[in-house]
């Protein structure tokens, strides 16, 4: 093939498009589109980009805006250009969420709102994939209202409000739901609506998060918004709504003494505090960050008492070596429990279609299955119907893809089933309220909520199910297709740690735990029941517990075995300082001269608690080394003996290291007056560097000794 000097041409002007693209040359760029408009569409990168394609990645909104007036009416495909990915211009920007730009493209040729790239998403669609509220709003208003749940979808029948929940964009997906309701009812490809998702996501919910005590404390005192109906938003007048103060005019100087004192507290979490912010209204009608409207309860003037509180709180939470970042993340996640709960309920309120009485398996998506003959209750039309509507093979073919798909929704677990597994308590909670009859949902197994909560160690889902006394006989007697019931379920062991505790041995003790649990909850004559495999819930649990059984003993003889060895020290030390009296004897009657010194009082004293706790350690170890180890044995036996070991190994410790200083002083009193206290710290620190090692298996130990139902895993295997 022959080149042309049209074509030499083109190749020069994409050649400089490129240079002075990379360069930061836009200007250069811009008067190269002025003249030739023929680069409007030239490709200057490998990947397809044209120069508008690169000046929307780099943000350039001025240049973009000039690129964009050049372009004239009869040239609007130059904005539908598309790189090798299939993105126009305007999906890179709903992408980056860049609010002015998306206004440009939109505004200059609305139709790019519907254009496709190769995974059959619009730029509408991905700027909610990616989590920019701002600009799926601004392109939601441009776009035709006509088309909007078109633009809306995937190939793969996911909507917007799929995406926004999956990516846990909470906010942008409780907006979705208020702007397009259908959406609520959608299905995808694979059964799934928006309530499927949420339900598989147990972080999003209190229930599916472990927090520590201080943690606790600190989200229990946190207050967090709810979302509320973005309807007085707009894009392009918040500039000036921003300026507004929300404080009289005589508060004018509290609030520039405020600017300067909360630079510190900014500086600290790495970023500016919008909502501390007195120049950043949050009045009523004004949107925060997470489109929430903020209401007023007391009048302005108060709020600078409120942000000196804010400051002190804060400042104490510092002191206290919480940091400001830890407070911001607990915040989070309380704003991410409060909106999911929010949505679930929003979902819920509005899933008309989600007809438990009709099927009690799969909501009918109305919306899914476009043509009506594609829809679950005509797809099993007679055979003669079905020739005469399609006619020939291949319509045959098609119609028994969509039976198997018909099947494939028909097993799909439900909203509740899904929850139940996850240990979504909320939901399972939310379901029963507005549903009870979901109660006998069952999955492809024929397993139930019960089934499932127990199979996959759900304590708190099931304490909920048990304080439901409705049809309880009939559903706690349900069992699944082998034939097992919830105590079956119970007695049977996964491959992964079920409990959220470290040990083999407090593993299989909460294991005992759960299934006497479980047990007490099920009628009397499933005790003895037998499922498919003539098995009963005791010879399962016995079966499958073997090897825990025979990890958990193993676990506990190494344990006892160093605890006894320090245990055994500290026995030898205490014994030899009793015969070892610090300071010399009096002659005349034999005593210690330093007997009425308080120090020697202490000396004597904790010697004594040193020696007789020492020994009772011992003594406790021992015995957990000479156990058979049986299975009965991990429930209360060996984890008592192990708590009871290892307290009087720490008071022991301590004593011992009590008696050492107090000796130590008598002796050198009078040289290591001020100097005591950081000597014999440091000279504690490697035996305490030892109890604060194993500090933590302690109250692990006291907490699954003390607790009557297990505490739930976090790690769910979906």
């Amino acid at each position: 093939m022959e080149f042309t000097i049209e074509d030499a041409d083109l190749h020069t002007i994409k050649k400089n498009l490129f240079n002075y693209a990379m360069q930061g040359k836009w200007n250069e760029v811009v008067n190269i589109w002025r003249q030739h408009p023929r680069a409007h569409k030239a490709e200057i990168v490998v990947s397809g980009d044209t120069a508008l394609h690169v000046a929307v990645s780099e943000g350039k909104e001025s240049i973009v805006e000039e690129l964009v007036e050049l372009i004239r009416e009869t040239e609007l495909d130059a904005l539908e250009m598309r790189n090798e990915q299939g993105n126009t211009p305007l999906h890179l920007a709903a992408s980056m969420g860049n609010v002015p730009i998306c206004k440009c493209l939109a505004g200059k040729h609305p139709k790019l709102v519907g254009v496709r790239n190769h995974e059959n998403e619009t730029p509408l669609f991905s700027a909610v994939l990616h989590g920019r509220k701002d600009a799926f709003l601004c392109l939601h208003k441009i776009c035709d209202r006509t088309k909007q749940y078109e633009y809306s979808r995937r190939a793969d029948g996911k909507t917007i409000l799929h995406c926004a929940i999956f990516g846990e964009f909470l906010d942008l997906a409780f907006q979705i739901i208020y702007l397009n309701e259908d959406f609520v009812s959608s299905v995808d490809e694979e059964g799934f609506t928006p309530l499927h998702l949420l339900a598989g996501k147990p972080s999003a919910f209190k229930s599916g998060t472990h927090l520590s005590w201080i943690s606790n404390i600190i989200y229990q005192c946190l207050i967090v918004e709810k979302l509320e109906k973005n309807e007085s938003y707009n894009h392009f007048n918040r500039a000036s709504d921003d300026k507004k103060p929300r404080y009289p005019d005589n508060y004018g100087t509290c609030m520039s003494f405020w600017k300067i004192i909360k630079v510190p507290v900014s500086m600290g979490r790495g970023k500016s505090d919008d909502s501390m912010d007195a120049e950043n209204p949050k009045e009523k009608g004004h949107q925060s960050r997470n489109g929430a409207q903020q209401h007023r309860l007391l009048p302005p003037n108060y709020d600078i008492i409120f942000e000196f509180i804010k400051l002190a709180y804060k400042a104490m939470l510092v002191f206290l070596g919480l940091g400001t970042r830890n407070i911001e993340k607990i915040k989070e996640k309380k704003e991410k429990h409060t909106w999911s709960c929010q949505i679930m309920d929003e979902l819920l309120q509005r899933a008309s279609i989600y007809e438990y009485d009709r099927t009690g398996k799969k909501p009918l998506a109305s919306q899914y299955y476009r043509d009506e003959e594609a829809r679950p209750e005509n797809v099993f039309l007679s055979d003669a119907k079905q020739n005469d509507n399609t006619g020939g093979m291949k319509q045959n073919e098609n119609k028994k893809d969509e039976k198997k798909k018909t099947r494939k929704l028909a097993k799909m677990d439900t909203p509740i089933l899904i929850a139940a597994k996850n240990g979504v308590k909320e939901m399972v909670e939310k379901i029963l309220e507005l549903f009870p009859v979901a109660i006998h949902d069952r999955d492809s197994e024929r397993k139930n909520a019960v089934l499932l909560a127990v199979e996959n160690r759900q304590p708190e889902v099931f304490e909920v199910l048990v304080k439901r006394n409705f049809m309880r006989d009939t559903v706690f007697s349900a069992v699944d297709n082998e034939g097992n019931s919830a105590l079956h379920l119970a007695a049977m062991l996964r491959d992964t740690l079920p409990w959220h505790i470290p040990g083999h041995a407090l593993q299989m003790q909460w294991e005992i735990k759960w299934y006497k649990y479980v047990k007490k909850s099920m009628p009397h004559h499933f005790f003895s029941h037998f499922n498919n495999h003539n098995m009963t819930p005791k010879e399962i649990f016995t079966e499958d517990h073997g090897e825990l059984v025979r990890k958990g003993g193993k676990w506990l003889n190494n344990t006892s075995s160093s605890c006894s060895v320090v245990a055994a020290l500290i026995a030898t030390v205490a014994f030899s300082s009793t015969a070892s009296i610090p300071g010399s004897f009096n002659d005349k009657n034999g005593l210690p001269i330093l007997e009425h010194a308080t120090e020697f009082t202490i000396f004597a004293i904790a010697s004594l608690i040193a020696l007789c706790f020492s020994v009772t350690s011992l003594i406790m170890f021992l015995a957990i080394l000479t156990s058979r180890h049986q299975e009965k044995d991990f429930h209360k036996q060996l984890p008592k003996k192990l708590a009871w070991g290892l307290t009087a190994l720490f008071i022991s410790i301590g004593s011992m290291l009590i008696s050492f200083c107090a000796a130590h002083y008598l002796v050198l009193k009078d040289k290591l007056q001020h100097v005591a206290g950081p000597v014999y710290a440091v000279a504690c620190l490697p035996i305490a560097f030892f109890a604060v090692a194993q500090f933590p298996l302690y109250l692990d130990l006291l907490r699954a000794t003390s607790r009557k139902v297990p505490q739930r895993s976090y790690k769910v295997d979906l």
